[in-house]
């Protein structure tokens, strides 16, 4: 659906195509879409409650965990909703406002996720590398300080795209070969000189997947040497057991959204379905993966999840 050369500077909707050139299997494809989001909401509502309910957790690692799971939430209850509207109902129209806002969601709350897996990180490292000062550094005050502050900069760095998108002129089309809005798929649309929209949006990714991938690489790194330099076997495997659930929370979170983010912007032989799905998993997967991760791999918050099951069971 082409917009024509007299339309305002943008339209009113826009049209989510979904999957191109696999919308005969979107019914097919919405079934593992929807287990996803509702594993997802199960999934971290369970580890709020549990951390909410049992004072024993009330510690660094399992607050930034709780802000990990209400970004992780917010993030897919955000783009999950319209997709599978898309898929079952073919509803595709999007209102211009409502992109936009799902635009800015997404990449804020996606920002926030990355820093409270830093901060998750930085608790790791100060527990293992200088645990005399841990509780003394990480104080309730400043936990509260540090999630405001990544919570702060998601907001800052990402709300000028609005703004952006706003002020661009979508001359030659209104359709979105996507599933949702993403800032680089409407700079695409747009029918006007974007070099200053894609500087920014490279500036704004390495400040904040960029820089708190590197900085979580050296805290594990830190980590690592410390961990193999401790006297006792068992303190090393039960140090790394610890960290383990971390490593997978950061590659599935990382990988997929710096390929992405490479595709969108150098990936122009990859096939549009391919980049859509890569796209998808790193706002739907995340989410449904990091609870599971900490539920299984953390001894304390398994323990107290089968205490509540059993419990009610009883």
């Amino acid at each position: 659906m082409s917009l024509p050369n007299n339309t305002s500077i943008h339209p009113s909707t826009f049209l989510l195509l979904g999957i191109p050139g696999m919308e005969a299997i979107h019914t097919w494809i919405s079934m593992p879409f929807c287990l996803i989001y509702l594993s997802a909401l199960l999934g971290n509502f369970s580890i709020l409650f549990i951390i909410r309910t049992d004072s024993n957790l009330h510690e660094p690692m399992y607050f930034f965990l709780c802000m990990l799971s209400v970004a992780d939430v917010i993030l897919s209850t955000t783009a999950m909703p319209k997709i599978l509207s898309i898929f079952w109902f073919h509803d595709r129209e999007i209102y211009f406002e409502a992109c936009l806002v799902q635009v800015f969601l997404i990449h804020s709350l996606c920002s926030m996720a990355s820093g409270f897996i830093l901060a998750m990180a930085f608790d790791r490292y100060m527990a293992i590398c200088n645990p005399l000062r841990h509780s003394i550094i990480l104080t309730h005050t400043v936990i509260q300080n540090l999630g405001l502050a990544i919570v702060f900069r998601g907001v800052v760095l990402y709300s000028p795209q609005p703004f952006m998108l706003q002020w661009l002129p979508y001359c030659r089309t209104n359709v979105i070969p996507h599933t949702y809005c993403e800032f680089m798929a409407l700079i695409k649309l747009a029918c006007a000189d974007t070099r200053i929209c894609r500087i920014y949006s490279l500036t704004a990714a390495f400040l904040t997947g960029g820089l708190d991938f590197i900085l979580i690489l050296c805290s594990y790194v830190v980590i690592l040497y410390t961990v193999f330099h401790l006297p006792s076997k068992a303190a090393r495997l039960k140090t790394l057991g610890t960290c383990g659930s971390h490593v997978c929370v950061i590659l599935v979170a990382y990988t997929p959204a710096f390929f992405s983010f490479l595709t969108h912007r150098f990936g122009h032989h990859v096939a549009p379905h391919i980049h859509i799905f890569v796209a998808n998993i790193y706002v739907l997967v995340p989410p449904m993966v990091n609870p599971m991760i900490y539920g299984i791999r953390t001894k304390r918050i398994r323990e107290r999840f089968f205490q509540v099951l059993t419990s009610h069971k009883f």
